[in-house]
């Protein structure tokens, strides 16, 4: 398993298709389908598909992606944060998702952090993210790593809104 970012607590690492079950669970959580959205993704072995044509094909193609986030201590896989390039934004974005039962921990805000730090090793001198009004938790970690609302942008026609935050190195 190839580490990208290494914290106190955590490792980001390559997702690869064994982590399947794994992503399943997480796009399945009420939060990731009230905030992020439903991927529809129901069995495992769509998951894998998932993570071949997403997270493994924009490596291969871009040089970061999404990565599984797990806890030192135990190897525990806990969620996901990574960079992201989606074709509605015209940078690349920070992005992550993690299991209910992982928050309020700070866990989000350190794998974002370490995420945040890594971007510019890479060329990033620009990064974006983005949440849906009402995501609070999302803001939070957001606001605490350094980057700033810039505005509401509408990704799609029927988007209702979505929030922009932005940093530059």
């Amino acid at each position: 398993m190839m580490v990208v970012i290494d914290t106190e607590r955590l490792r980001l690492r390559l997702l690869t298709l064994d982590d399947a079950p794994f992503y399943l669970e997480v796009v399945n959580t009420p939060g990731f389908i009230k905030f992020i959205g439903d991927r529809g993704i129901r069995t495992v072995e769509v998951a894998r598909e998932a993570i071949s044509n997403g997270p493994i094909a924009m490596q291969e193609s871009l040089g970061h992606s999404l990565y599984l986030v797990e806890r030192k201590e135990d190897g525990a896989p806990i969620g996901m944060c990574g960079l992201i390039k989606r074709e509605t934004l015209t940078h690349v974005d920070i992005g992550y998702a993690f299991l209910p039962q992982f928050g309020g921990k700070g866990y989000a805000t350190e794998a974002a952090a370490g995420v945040l730090a890594y971007a510019p090793s890479i060329g990033i001198r620009r990064l974006l993210a983005i949440t849906s009004p009402g995501n609070d938790a999302s803001d939070a970690v957001l606001r605490r790593i350094g980057m700033r609302f810039e505005k509401l942008v509408y990704l799609t026609p029927e988007d209702t809104g979505t929030q922009l935050f932005s940093r530059d190195f």
